[in-house]
């Protein structure tokens, strides 16, 4: 009796599922857009993905054992995946001991801070991410050029992403028409010749893994379907209100990070709701928050922004947001 496991809400039942199954089956959902990257970007993504999943694996193994006086978990899975989630937001260019104080700060201070695995409130890749953009603002924002770079690691050929195209170009009295003529075609956007972070170059990839995914229960769809499709709502309203200033629905979609935010990121099991109208609710508020950074903001992307606000009001969305109790007496009128 010295030990009591408390786990809520009721009823239980019984699976066969563990974390390190679940963690692992995202991981090779992810391998399709990681074999891309890789296509793309060359000998910079295997650099990039090496140092931010070994980091990844080091500190957890150091923070646990020695700070913690915990025995190492680090085969469960989840410091694998976030160390192949953080490479997947980082350019392919970008110096390797930029990863490792990325890979830090989302172990030691997203994850192992709140006490590991199961209790931090944000996505650890996103808190790493993020903070290297705010620090590294020049070397988070250097995007190569695919296949032209797959043989250069600093030395890579670079340029603006899709978003960045647009949004400068807006800010300098440009229109959508004039500006589609210098990105990437539909096409290209969905196969992943573009600029950008390494794991949002393909589209194609990473609805690939998300079918997988979707296929061994590992998600739900109410969290990609509620991102994506407020996301085609707000930029859809925008876009046919004056189509001269703003960019058309699909291209929101398939450029920049926003399906590998909705699929791999926003689904994290600790940080996102637990009921299906939770999950409507928290998606819903990141694809509103993205377009808004998108299109009003100071920034071309703001999927990390907006995945980190929801992550904040996951407790009070759990909070109001329940499932009826099983045996819950239901009144009629």
């Amino acid at each position: 009796m010295d030990k009591l496991i408390t786990v809520s809400p009721p009823p239980h039942y019984y699976g066969d599922d563990t974390v390190k199954k679940l963690m692992y089956g995202v991981v090779y959902a992810l391998l399709p857009a990681l074999a891309v990257s890789v296509y793309f970007f060359g000998i910079g993504a295997l650099i990039v993905t090496a140092v931010s999943i070994f980091s990844c694996l080091a500190f957890e193994y150091l923070i646990q054992k020695y700070m913690m006086k915990q025995e190492p978990s680090i085969s469960d899975g989840s410091a694998l995946l976030t160390g192949l989630l953080l490479a997947f937001n980082l350019p392919s260019n970008l110096p390797w001991w930029i990863i490792i104080i990325g890979a830090l700060v989302a172990i030691g201070v997203g994850k192992m801070t709140f006490g590991g695995l199961g209790n931090n409130p944000f996505n650890p890749a996103l808190v790493g991410r993020v903070f290297l953009f705010i620090s590294f603002p020049v070397q988070m924002t250097s995007w190569p050029t695919p296949i032209a770079s797959r043989l250069q690691y600093a030395d890579a050929v670079t340029g603006p992403t899709p978003l960045g195209i647009v949004k400068e170009g807006l800010s300098a009295e440009a229109t959508m028409p004039q500006l589609l003529e210098q990105i990437p075609g539909y096409m290209e956007l969905l196969l992943g010749y573009m600029r950008g972070s390494m794991g949002e170059i393909s589209a194609l990839a990473l609805i690939a893994g998300g079918i997988y995914m979707l296929a061994r229960k590992i998600i739900t769809w109410h969290i990609p379907a509620s991102v994506i499709l407020s996301v085609l709502v707000f930029t859809g309203i925008l876009w046919l209100i004056n189509p001269y200033d703003n960019a058309d629905p699909l291209f929101h979609i398939l450029s920049g990070g926003l399906l590998l935010g909705a699929i791999y990121m926003a689904t994290d099991y600790v940080t996102s709701p637990m009921t299906p109208k939770g999950m409507w609710i928290f998606g819903t508020g990141i694809g509103v928050i993205t377009v808004a950074i998108r299109v009003f903001g100071a920034y071309p992307e703001g999927v990390s922004f907006a995945i980190l606000i929801m992550n904040a009001f996951v407790p009070l969305i759990n909070k109001y947001v329940k499932i009826k109790g099983f045996g819950e007496e239901v009144k009629n009128g």
